[in-house]
Order: C-alpha cells, then sequence, then structure tokens
C-alpha cells in the first residue's frame, strides 16, 4: 500500500526526545513531522489512502495533535470534523467520558450534536500509546449513536498496549509507523 520512501520520510522525520517530559521516557515528537511540509502531506494523504472507500462521513480527532491529522486527513475524505476537547473547551452542550491517565485521570468531551447514528466514524490521533484517550472517544462516539470501527494514527507504541485495547473494543488500529519501548 505504501513505498519504503514513503514509510522511510515519516519515520525519519519523527524526532525522538530522551527523558522527556521525564527520565526514562523516549518521547516520539510529531511536531518534527508536521514542520517537514513532505513528511506532513505524505502522512495526511497516506493515512486518507486508507479510508478512501470506508464510506466514512466524520473524522473524530482527539486534542490536540488529533487536530493538526484528523482535519487534514477529513478535508481530504470530504467528511465533517469532530473535536474531542478537554473539559471547558466546547461551547455547545457536550457528552463527556472520564479516562485513566498514568498518574491520575483525564475527560474527554464531544459537541451532543456533532454525531448521530448516520455517521460512520474514523478516530485520528498523532499517537497511540496507552489507548485511554482513544477508549474514551470511542466510548463517546458510540453513546451517540454513531458506527466507529477504525482508529488512525501517525505512530504507535504497541508495547504500551494502547493498540490492543483499542482492538478488544472491536475498532481496527491502523499506524504508518512504530517504536518499540515508550
Amino acid at each position: 500500500m505504501f513505498s519504503q520512501s514513503e514509510l522511510d520520510l515519516i519515520k525519519s522525520s519523527i524526532k525522538s526526545i530522551p527523558n522527556y517530559p521525564k527520565p526514562g521516557v523516549n518521547f516520539r515528537d510529531v511536531t518534527s513531522l508536521v514542520e517537514d511540509g513532505q513528511a506532513f502531506a505524505a502522512s495526511v494523504d497516506m493515512l486518507a489512502r486508507v479510508y478512501k472507500d470506508k464510506n466514512i462521513t466524520k473524522v473524530v480527532g482527539a486534542e490536540a495533535r488529533g487536530f493538526v491529522f484528523g482535519a487534514a486527513v477529513a478535508h481530504v475524505l470530504k467528511a465533517g470534523f469532530v473535536l474531542a476537547r478537554k473539559p471547558n473547551k466546547l461551547p455547545r452542550e457536550t457528552l463527556a467520558k472520564t479516562y485513566a491517565l498514568e498518574y491520575g485521570e483525564d475527560e474527554l468531551h464531544i459537541h451532543k450534536d456533532a454525531i448521530d447514528h448516520n455517521d460512520n466514524v474514523l478516530l485520528v490521533d498523532d499517537l497511540i500509546a496507552t489507548g485511554g484517550t482513544m477508549e474514551a472517544a470511542i466510548h463517546l462516539t458510540r453513546s451517540l449513536g454513531a458506527k466507529v470501527e477504525h482508529a488512525a494514527f501517525v505512530i504507535a507504541l504497541p508495547d504500551l498496549g494502547g493498540v490492543d485495547k483499542i482492538q478488544q473494543l472491536g475498532v481496527q488500529a491502523f499506524s504508518l509507523v512504530s517504536f518499540d519501548g515508550d
């Protein structure tokens, strides 16, 4: 589906930052990818290519870097774009889901009127690690009646279990590249 040169471009544009945000973590910085016009365009085109025949009506992007990729993929697919945000960021009535973080919890919100039973939703984020954010997005989207069977990421960290977590919820996870470890 993708050439080796496309995949190499994506992987080589992602910088690894050791010991960020805390000692022992090797942070995969996708901002270096979006700063490279060729790599950013390729990543969006590649993600959209995977879903072009899936009849996606809405793309849900998770705050914050999921907005960057999700909106661009929605544009290519000619689908609507829905923001999944942290608390107190959306002006209309929202539905919320709390999810676990490594140390504590957070909450994700979407507008109640943004998605309905007619929608076939693609979830998009820059990276999947433990899967908490995507699990919340899946629950929110399905609770509004939409079909959600696919989630797309630029980066997967499979050793952290998020891919398995969302696949157990019946959502197929796809990523352009993966990195071992954290």
